[in-house]
């Protein structure tokens, strides 16, 4: 079957997949909209602080002002197609920044140019960094009191260690920002109004600052003839600047950015409409297009062998899926990047994750929440598939022959949890439908039931995480649920080795259970997860009931010994057993694993951990000595003080999350409301012996 032709205006060379990302109200949605209104995708720019910003979809997105879910788009610009991916800032979600990165070929940090890099804005350069993510940065908000793009730049290195190297060069600042000077072109760009045409002429550089751009182009170019590591450029770099061609000092930013070498620097004011057609310059010319980003590399699922694909339509179809949605006129919508071969409507793929065949009966290309149908996606496209019954977030789609498995996804464990009952008979089954609904699409959202209780108990990134949900389950699915306060996610595990031999027999009359199953149990190294491996030899445990020991044990896990939670970071080695011909089963095998454990664990000094939260605190320096015995008082460690411009501090803590209840309120009264914080997770730690106590207690209440 001859491979489909992709438009002229879609070749692959010109194909951009890129996220925007950021702390917190840098400005990621303000600037995606006006890149979708310079670009010509849409004639009235939507505000986000009025609700009506086009990526910001969702009604809880409206409300509040924050972006809560990644949404997609394309646009066009200059020849080149930008697949874009704005996402949230708010630690909460930031499972929707995890799976956006993973999948994208590049991005651009937003930072606020007066507060520079910013905790979240930590946390998202540390995932793009893990996935190996090219990035630009952005400095945004130039027009703020307290802007300073200098200092930005230098909080970009010392925070993140990024080689951050500007080709902007401001002309003015706050309410004087008036352009840049560009410093590979040596012009400047003079903004004339600040109106959506944002009108601006390329005038000489103004004599104040010649001599600091010549400076600044100096650097640019000393740096770029580090990374180029061409004779000719860096001869040219040393002899004779002036001779550097604009084209030479593109290829040489591009190369180094796609090399994660370098991350250039531009400025703007996003809101007053300045910097943004600049900026799109910067992605088309430096940001990688899937070429660039070279071969899919994976495992062959038959062989266990590396395996790799080249990004080409003409190579077999393989595909990421990073995203799943509920469409309230489309039902169940599943996300994938391509990142080889074509896709066509009615296709069959496999998922060589779940080893199954599924069937795309139709292809959206998605504008935020606004879907449009298409007949076939080609190499580095984003598509919306509907018909994808199995594929969950992080599976693998390819053709059946092609048995290509790409690295999955791992996602931060919940840190709090809360009781939640639906309010009459009615709401049962629809809060079991809206909980499957909102847990298949949301990795970071899990459902249990306690089994002493039988209640329904929902674990989330945090209260806000949870609070969205719940509104959701509402406003999406018509549930109407009554939820319990809000309560710490502890985890279980052991200090030492040890082992047990349990023995379960069962005689009632007729035929018996019986199950034998000895095991040792030891530490696993820190945030390794539980590991359960069978070391039967012999058929002294039948093979077919192997499993059943393994689900027994996973099951007793997830249930600790101390306080009923779950056990975290346990090697467990099945090393002998017996069994019966006739009443052994698999039922009495996987109740006698998870005994087994559970009569391990206890031996093993079990202890409790907490989550431990990152706090930093932005506050006034009047109000720090209070904050900081505050902090003390709810068992916190301060591990840092900076002081920033306009006398305010930066506390940097970590305090246990079962102390941080009511925290913003306490805040707010101790700063006069001037003060404001973020809270990230940072990592487990053992529960102090008193505390655990009352966990106990509290647990059995």
């Amino acid at each position: 079957m001859a491979v489909k032709q992709r438009p002229e205006t879609d070749q692959l060379k010109n194909v951009r997949n890129i996220g925007i990302m950021a702390h917190i109200d840098a400005g990621k949605t303000t600037t995606t909209e006006r890149i979708l209104f310079y670009s010509g995708r849409l004639h009235r720019i939507g505000e986000v602080h009025e609700g009506a910003a086009t990526m910001d979809f969702m009604e809880q997105e409206k409300e509040r002002g924050i972006t809560i879910t990644s949404a997609a788009t394309t646009v066009y610009w200059k020849g080149t197609k930008i697949n874009i991916i704005d996402t949230p800032g708010h630690i909460d979600f930031t499972v929707e920044v995890q799976r956006s990165l993973r999948v994208l070929d590049g991005a651009v940090a937003v930072f606020d140019a007066v507060a520079g890099v910013q905790p979240q804005s930590e946390t998202v350069w540390r995932q793009a960094t893990r996935y190996g993510v090219p990035r630009i940065a952005f400095i945004n908000k130039m027009d703020r009191t307290g802007a300073d793009f200098f200092n930005a730049v230098k909080t970009m290195k010392e925070k993140l260690g990024a080689n951050a190297v500007p080709v902007h060069c401001p002309i003015g600042a706050e309410g004087g920002f008036k352009g840049m000077v560009d410093l590979i072109t040596m012009e400047a760009y003079l903004f004339l109004d600040e109106t959506m045409g944002a009108k601006y002429e390329t005038v000489a550089i103004p004599a104040d600052l010649v001599e600091k751009s010549k400076e600044m182009r100096s650097q640019l170019l000393e740096e770029l003839a580090t990374i180029d590591e061409s004779e000719t450029f860096m001869m040219k770099v040393l002899e004779n600047p002036d001779s550097i061609t604009e084209a030479e000092i593109h290829a040489a930013i591009r190369k180094g950015v796609i090399a994660n070498k370098l991350n250039p620097v531009v400025c703007g004011t996003a809101f007053k409409n300045k910097g943004v057609q600049q900026l799109l310059d910067a992605i088309v010319n430096w940001m990688p297009s899937p070429l660039d980003r070279g071969a899919v590399k994976g495992f062959n699922t038959d062989t266990d062998q590396p395996m790799e694909l080249e990004p080409s339509d003409e190579s077999p179809f393989s595909a990421l899926a990073f995203k799943v949605m509920t469409d309230p006129y489309v039902g169940r919508l599943t996300f994938i990047r391509i990142y080889s071969g074509v896709l066509e409507k009615g296709t069959t793929v496999y998922n060589t994750t779940k080893n199954k065949r599924e069937r795309i009966s139709r292809l959206l290309e998605m504008h935020a929440n606004q879907r449009k149908d298409r007949d076939e996606f080609f190499t580095g496209d984003i598509a919306a598939c509907i018909g994808l019954k199995y594929t969950s977030t992080g599976d693998t789609l390819c053709m059946e022959g092609t048995p290509l498995l790409l690295e999955k996804m791992e996602f931060p464990e919940p840190v709090i949890s809360m009781a939640i009952e639906p309010k009459s008979k009615a709401d049962r089954e629809k809060l079991s439908v809206a909980l499957g609904a909102l847990s298949e699409e949301d990795p970071t959202f899990r459902v249990s039931t306690n089994e002493e209780t039988g209640q329904t108990i929902i674990s989330g990134m945090g209260e806000l995480h949870l609070d969205i949900l719940r509104d959701r389950m509402m406003r999406e699915f018509n549930v109407e649920a009554n939820v319990g306060k809000p309560e710490v996610s502890y985890k279980e595990t052991i200090t030492i080795a040890g082992k047990s031999d349990t023995k379960y027999v069962k005689q009632s009359g007729g035929r018996g259970q019986y199950a034998h199953v000895v095991l040792e149990i030891e530490p696993n190294e820190k945030g390794k997860g539980n590991e359960v491996i069978s070391k039967i030899v012999g058929g002294v445990i039948p093979k077919e009931f192997i499993p059943a020991v393994i689900a027994g044990v996973n099951e007793g896990l997830a249930t600790g010994v101390v306080a009923g939670y779950n056990l975290v970071d346990v090697k467990v080695l099945i090393t002998y057993g017996s069994y019966h011909e006739v009443d052994s089963n698999e039922m009495a095998f996987k109740i006698c694993g998870s005994m087994c454990v559970k009569d391990a664990a206890k031996k093993c000094s079990p202890i409790l951990l907490e989550p431990i939260m990152k706090v930093v605190v932005e506050t006034p320096e009047q109000s720090m000595g209070d904050i900081i015995g505050d902090l003390n008082r709810r068992r916190g460690r301060v591990m840092a003080q900076n002081t920033h411009k306009g006398g305010i501090i930066e506390i940097e803590a970590e305090v246990p999350l079962s102390e941080m209840t009511g925290y913003s309120t306490q805040l707010r009264s101790m700063s006069s409301g001037r003060a404001s914080y973020t809270m990230e997770p940072s990592h487990f730690e053992k529960v102090p012996d008193k505390i655990r106590d009352e966990v106990i207690t509290g647990k059995k209440r």
